[in-house]
C-alpha cells in the first residue's frame, strides 16, 4: 500500500467506553466506509483484534492505532481496551491523542468502566464525542442515556466545554450514525463530520528539536524493538540520530539511530521517510528504550513528562513448576526462563511490577485484576513454559498520615433478576461489601451497586454464578483505597487429595464420588498432594485415585455393572486461581491445569498445619 499524501496535520482521538460496548465493531465501520479496504477484500469481523486471546475471549486486551482519511482529513484512531484490568492501556495512550469517542450502550447506560475511563479523559482535558451505540436494539433508550451520560460527566466535574459535547447515535453493526436516533440511518458520515469539528488538529512546533513520548512497545522478529508514539515536536527522519532518556530525566538510556520509520495506514504499517509533529508513528532501532521513555534528538536534555500510572492492586507468585509431572509438557520449566519473560512483559505493560524473591526461584508479579495475570499466564502457557501459580493476594497501604492498614476498594455493578437480588445482596455483605445503589433496571431486573474489599471478590464469580442460575452480570473497576474492613469469609469445603502416584481409575474414583465433587477423569495421572476435587465438608480428605479392583478366579455371584461417574468439573485458569485456598497452587503447563497442594508430602503438610495453628 502506498503513502497516501499528507493534506494537513492528522487528527488523533481514541476510542473508549466499557467492555463490549462495541468499541472495536466501530473502527471496523468507520474503516469500511473511508474507503481504507478495497471492495473485494477480505476482513475479519473486529479486525483490530488480532491477538489470539482478544478473539477467544471477545475483548480487546491491548491497545491499537490505526489510520484513514476521509474527505482528505487524516485520522489516527487509536482502539483502547474496555475491561478495568487493562486501564493501565487506556492511560498511556491518552498522552497520544487529542480527543476521544466515548461509546456508551443504548441500553446499559454509563456502566463502572465507562466512569473509570472517562475520569482519565475529562482530566487530561480532552473534549468528548458521545456515541450512543446499538440504537438499534429493541429495548434502547437513547435520549435516557445521553442525559445520564451528562451526569456521569458533572459529577466528575468537567467543565463547560466538555459538558457541552455533542451526542451522535449509532449502530456499528449495521454500519450507520445519526444526530438524532429517529433520524436517517445510512452510513458513518454524521460520525465522521462531528470528529472533524471537534477534533482539533494535531499541533507542534516543528521547528523545534525532535521529540517523541514512547507509549506502547512490541517486539517485530526483523526489526527487534518497535516503539509507537506521537512526535510532539519536530521532524523525525530515517537514519537521523537520536537518543533516549529516561522518565525521570537522570540519565540516556542510548544513543543510536531510527533504522525504521512507520506510520500507519489501516490495518497496515508502511515505511515513510519522516514524521512531523502530530503524527503517531512506529520507529525501530533503539534496544534499550521503554514505554514512557523519552526519544528525542541528541541536543535536548529535557524529557517529556509522563504522567503517572495507577498502581498495582493485586499480586500473585510465580514460580518454576517442581510437581513430579515438571518437565513433561513444556520446554520453558527453569526460573531464568520465567524472569527473562517476565521481565519482558514489565517492559512492555507499565502496569505491572515484578519483584524477585531472595531465593531467585519465585516472582511476585502485581498487576491490575485477576483477568490481567490471567492473560498474561495463558500467553506463557501457549509459549511453551511451566508454572506454578499462587492464590491472588491484594495489596495494601498504610496510611501517612494515621499509619492505618488500607486496601484496595471495587465498585461492583451487579443486574440480577429480582428473585437472586436478596441472595447477592447477603453474600457480598457476608464479604464486607457496602450496598450504594438499588433501582430495577426493567424486564424483572434489578441493578444493584456496591463498594467491596478486592480480597472479598477473589473467588466470588463461580458462587455469583450458582445464586444467579447464570443468569447474573458482574462489573466491576477499582475505585480506590480505604480503610481495612476485616476478615472476610474464604472457601468453605476442604479439598479431596491423591495419596498416591500413577493414573486414575474408575473403581477408585466411583467409591469416594458420593464424598464430594470430582476435577479428573479415570485415566488422567496423579499424583501425592494433588487436588483431584472438592470435599463436601471444611475438611481435606486424602483418598488413593489409582486403586484397581481386585480380580480372582472365582466367578461372582452378581455381574459386575458398567461404572458410570458424574463428569467431572473441569476449571479454567482464571477460575482455578480464585478457587485454591493459600495452602494451594495451581499448576500451569501447555497441555494442562492442575490443583496442588503447596507442601505434596502428606507428614510435612501435617507439621506445617500443627505450627501454623500453634503460632
Amino acid at each position: 500500500m502506498s503513502e497516501p499524501i499528507r493534506e494537513g496535520a492528522p487528527r488523533n482521538l481514541a476510542i473508549i467506553a466499557h467492555v463490549d460496548h462495541g468499541k472495536t465493531t466501530l473502527v471496523d465501520q468507520l474503516l469500511r466506509q473511508s474507503g481504507t479496504f478495497r471492495e473485494n477484500q477480505q476482513i475479519a469481523d473486529r479486525a483490530m483484534d488480532t491477538n489470539d486471546q482478544e478473539r477467544e475471549r471477545g475483548i480487546t486486551i491491548l491497545a491499537k492505532c490505526t489510520s484513514l482519511m476521509w474527505n482528505g482529513n487524516h485520522i489516527n484512531i487509536v482502539d483502547t481496551p474496555g475491561h478495568a484490568d487493562f486501564g493501565g492501556e487506556v492511560e498511556r495512550i491518552l498522552n497520544m491523542v487529542d480527543g476521544v469517542l466515548l461509546l456508551v450502550d443504548a441500553a446499559e447506560g454509563p456502566m463502572p468502566q465507562t466512569k473509570f475511563v472517562t475520569m482519565k479523559a475529562l482530566a487530561k482535558g480532552l473534549k468528548p464525542i458521545v456515541v450512543v451505540n446499538k440504537a438499534d436494539r429493541p429495548d434502547a433508550r437513547a435520549w435516557e442515556v445521553q442525559e445520564e451520560v451528562f451526569d456521569l460527566f458533572t459529577a466528575l466535574e468537567a467543565d463547560e466545554e466538555q459538558l457541552d459535547f455533542p451526542t451522535v447515535f449509532a449502530s456499528a453493526k449495521e454500519g450507520w450514525s445519526a444526530m438524532d436516533p429517529d433520524g436517517a440511518r445510512q452510513d458513518m458520515a454524521p460520525l465522521f463530520e462531528s470528529i472533524l469539528q471537534r477534533v482539533p488538529q494535531a499541533s507542534g512546533d516543528e521547528t523545534k528539536p525532535f521529540k517523541l513520548l514512547a507509549t506502547v512497545l512490541e517486539a517485530d522478529p526483523y526489526l527487534g524493538r518497535i516503539l509507537t508514539g506521537r512526535v510532539l515536536e519536530g521532524t523525525a527522519k530515517q537514519n537521523m540520530q537520536v537518543k533516549a532518556i529516561s522518565r525521570d530525566g537522570t540519565k540516556a538510556l542510548e544513543s543510536g539511530r531510527l533504522s525504521k520509520l512507520l506510520a500507519f495506514r489501516g490495518l497496515q504499517r508502511v515505511p515513510v521517510e519522516e514524521a512531523r509533529a502530530g503524527d503517531i508513528v512506529c520507529i525501530a532501532g533503539l534496544s534499550e528504550a521503554t514505554v514512557a521513555d523519552t526519544i528525542c534528538a541528541p541536543e535536548v536534555t529535557e524529557p517529556i513528562p509522563a504522567d503517572p500510572i495507577d498502581p498495582p492492586t493485586l499480586s500473585m507468585t510465580f514460580s518454576i513448576n517442581d510437581s513430579p509431572l515438571a518437565g513433561k509438557e513444556g520446554d520453558k520449566v527453569t526460573s531464568r526462563l520465567i524472569r527473562t519473560r517476565l521481565l519482558r512483559e514489565a517492559e512492555g505493560n507499565v502496569a505491572l511490577d515484578i519483584q524477585e524473591s531472595p531465593d531467585k526461584e519465585s516472582f511476585v508479579v502485581a498487576g491490575r485484576g485477576e483477568l490481567q495475570l490471567g492473560v498474561l499466564i495463558e500467553s506463557m502457557r501457549r509459549e511453551g513454559y511451566e508454572l506454578s501459580i499462587s492464590r491472588p493476594q491484594v495489596i495494601f497501604q498504610t496510611d501517612p498520615n494515621t499509619g492505618e492498614t488500607l486496601e484496595p476498594i471495587e465498585y461492583v455493578q451487579i443486574d440480577v433478576d429480582d428473585e437472586h437480588s436478596g441472595t447477592v445482596m447477603e453474600k457480598l455483605q457476608q464479604r464486607r461489601g457496602e450496598m450504594v445503589d438499588m433501582k430495577p433496571s426493567g424486564g424483572g431486573k434489578t441493578r444493584i451497586a456496591f463498594r467491596v474489599p478486592a480480597r472479598g471478590l477473589i473467588g466470588y464469580m463461580g458462587e455469583f454464578m450458582t445464586d444467579t442460575r447464570g443468569t447474573g452480570l458482574m462489573h466491576r473497576v477499582f475505585d480506590g483505597y480505604a480503610p481495612y474492613r476485616g476478615s472476610v469469609p474464604s472457601r468453605r469445603n476442604g479439598a479431596i487429595i491423591s495419596q498416591a502416584n500413577g493414573e486414575a481409575t474408575s473403581y477408585s474414583l466411583n467409591n469416594f464420588e458420593d464424598r464430594g465433587t470430582l476435577f479428573i477423569d479415570p485415566g488422567d495421572t496423579v499424583y501425592e498432594g494433588m487436588v483431584i476435587g472438592e470435599h463436601a465438608r471444611p475438611t481435606d480428605l486424602e483418598v488413593n485415585p489409582v486403586k484397581a479392583k481386585q480380580l480372582t478366579n472365582v466367578r461372582a455371584s452378581g455381574k459386575d455393572e458398567a461404572i458410570k461417574l458424574t463428569p467431572p468439573v473441569r476449571m479454567a485458569l482464571e477460575q482455578a486461581m480464585s478457587y485454591i485456598a493459600d495452602d494451594e497452587l495451581v499448576e500451569v503447563t501447555p497441555t494442562a491445569i492442575r490443583l496442588r497442594k503447596k507442601t505434596l508430602d502428606p507428614n510435612q503438610r501435617k507439621r506445617e498445619q500443627k505450627v501454623s495453628k500453634a503460632g
